[in-house]
């Protein structure tokens, strides 16, 4: 950003620049994603065999669908690339539009430290803390008021400064101030910090909405199950304004950026995967996993063995959910386990006798015959007998 930042001299547009620039970049991962939610969707209707022929037998179906990505070639994981990607970008944009004496203009430590103890002196009280993250927005912000205060920092420092806070802006908006429902004052600058929030969730919705319609026009017989994600996907803009009232200006433009740059490349990339290139892609991607499986003599691919050790993760954990423990928690093998619940049932028996076959206790000819069978159906389970 620093290097964008001195080319153009001007936040704003190196904002936009880096954005565009991040973009090309990682343009390779955002076709792979492309290509393998396109290969998922043209699986679906096999999926929806499948869900239809074990939808009384969970664990079959998922063992039946990690069967099928692996013949397919297709990591059903593969879209989720993308979204943490993005995660760290934001996180590292809100690190620079937070520190721009350290990121942008490569000020020291112990420079940032004097400038802030000037800014406490002159703001009283409480002053700067150096745990703040705004701490060196709140230092610009004194200095752009008082920056006679900071001469004793130098020329340098003072140029360097006054330059970049002319240029910490974008149409006249302060990307390091953050935007507020209810400014004090009405003006183009606080109108402009009033919309980029909302720019930010219409570009998220945008994206939202396109990314809907795609999937109901190619998978017209999954709209029916689409509720629970039609109310998460559209969280995302909502999230999107809360999140950027809370941060400078200029993230919230970054977000703005970055969900516009990214609906206009998911535009592209459907226009480009024809379900007529896709099935050229399915037939290719088989073919090449059956001479790779020849080549090295059935060895598996990462995502094969990413995908079977997702299985066998899962089939552990239902393995220890039907574990049994003996009363003092360890855990037994399954002889042990069935000894341990026959010797239950025997005491559990023994109960029942003393309590049935008590002198004094009445039982009806209805009970008795039930009773007699539910022995049965224990004698018959567990391999005992039982004597009356």
């Amino acid at each position: 950003m620093r290097w964008i930042y001195n080319l153009v001299n001007n936040y704003g547009v190196a904002i936009i620049l880096f954005t565009i620039l991040t973009k090309i970049i990682f343009l390779p991962v955002s076709y792979k994603t492309q290509k393998s939610s396109a290969r998922m969707q043209a699986l679906n209707p096999k999926l929806e065999k499948l869900r239809k022929s074990y939808q009384n037998n969970p664990q079959k179906l998922q063992e039946e669908q990690m069967k099928l990505y692996q013949e397919e070639g297709v990591n059903p994981m593969g879209s989720c690339l993308p979204a943490f990607i993005q995660m760290i970008l934001i996180f590292g944009v809100l690190d620079v539009v937070y520190r721009p004496l350290t990121h942008i203009l490569d000020f020291s430590k112990d420079v940032i430290g004097n400038a802030r103890e000037i800014a406490s002196a002159i703001m009283g009280g409480s002053g700067i803390k150096a745990t703040d993250l705004r701490r060196e927005l709140m230092t610009l912000e004194q200095f752009k008021k008082f920056p006679d205060k900071f001469n004793e920092l130098g020329v340098e420092f003072t140029s360097k400064v006054t330059d970049f806070c002319d240029n910490f802006q974008i149409f006249g908006i302060n990307l390091g101030a953050t935007p507020e429902l209810r400014p004090e004052e009405w003006n183009a600058s606080t109108i402009g910090l009033f919309l980029i929030p909302f720019l930010a969730g219409l570009a998220q919705l945008l994206q939202t909405v396109y990314m809907q319609v795609q999937q109901k026009r190619k998978n017209p017989h999954m709209t029916s199950q689409m509720g629970c994600m039609n109310v998460y996907l559209y969280i995302l803009p909502i999230f999107s304004i809360w999140f950027a009232f809370q941060v400078p200006a200029g993230v919230g433009f970054y977000w703005m950026l970055s969900s516009l740059f990214s609906f206009i490349i998911n535009f592209a990339l459907n226009c480009y995967f024809s379900d007529e290139r896709i099935a050229v892609i399915v037939e290719k991607d088989r073919e090449k996993a059956k001479k790779y499986a020849q080549a090295n003599g059935g060895k598996k691919t990462f995502m094969q063995k990413m995908l079977e050790n997702q299985q066998a993760l899962e089939a552990q954990q239902r393995e220890n959910q039907n574990a049994v423990y003996d009363d003092e928690g360890r855990k037994l093998s399954r002889s042990e386990a069935n000894n341990y619940n026959r010797q239950k049932i025997n005491d559990a028996r023994e109960k029942m006798n003393a309590k049935y076959n008590d002198s004094d206790y009445v039982c009806s000819p209805e009970d008795e015959l039930i009773i007699e069978q539910a022995r049965q159906r224990i004698a018959d389970k567990y391999g005992d007998t039982y004597e009356n």
